[in-house]
């Protein structure tokens, strides 16, 4: 599991995720956050199938991490990660801002925006050819 997850990454990963759910009713111990992760990654790098993940590599079975997997997304741990990457790149000087790109994944079309007339498209792209 510390190959999947070693411990600067989890340290980074660890403060981002939201607290463990209180069982007022007792039950099975939680698997660790850390053996989910672990999970998740070793699925997402060798695309394997959640239900083949081994339990014995990563500590917890693949439905565990799948299931963490979307509460983590619903709590925003991702965007949270993807942030505090950027910022840990940005602050050593790691990143080259000049080959970013957007494009309508990335950014949402504005809100009652004129469209574009079909006679000045079909101009541009004569123009252009």
């Amino acid at each position: 599991m510390d190959a999947l997850v070693p411990d600067d990454l989890w340290a980074v990963v660890e403060p981002l995720l939201p607290p463990e759910p209180e069982k007022p009713k007792g039950g099975r111990p939680r698997a660790s956050d850390r053996a989910a992760l672990a999970g998740i990654i070793l699925v997402l790098r060798s695309g394997m199938q959640w239900k083949h993940l081994p339990r014995s590599e990563v500590g917890c079975s693949g439905k565990t991490s799948w299931r963490r997997l979307g509460t983590w997304q619903a709590a925003g741990v991702w965007a949270a990660l993807h942030r505090v990457m950027l910022e840990q790149l940005q602050d050593a000087d790691a990143l080259d801002w000049s080959r970013a790109a957007l494009d309508s994944a990335s950014l949402p079309a504005k809100r009652m925006a004129r469209p574009v007339r079909k006679w000045l498209w079909i101009r541009w792209s004569e123009q252009s050819a």
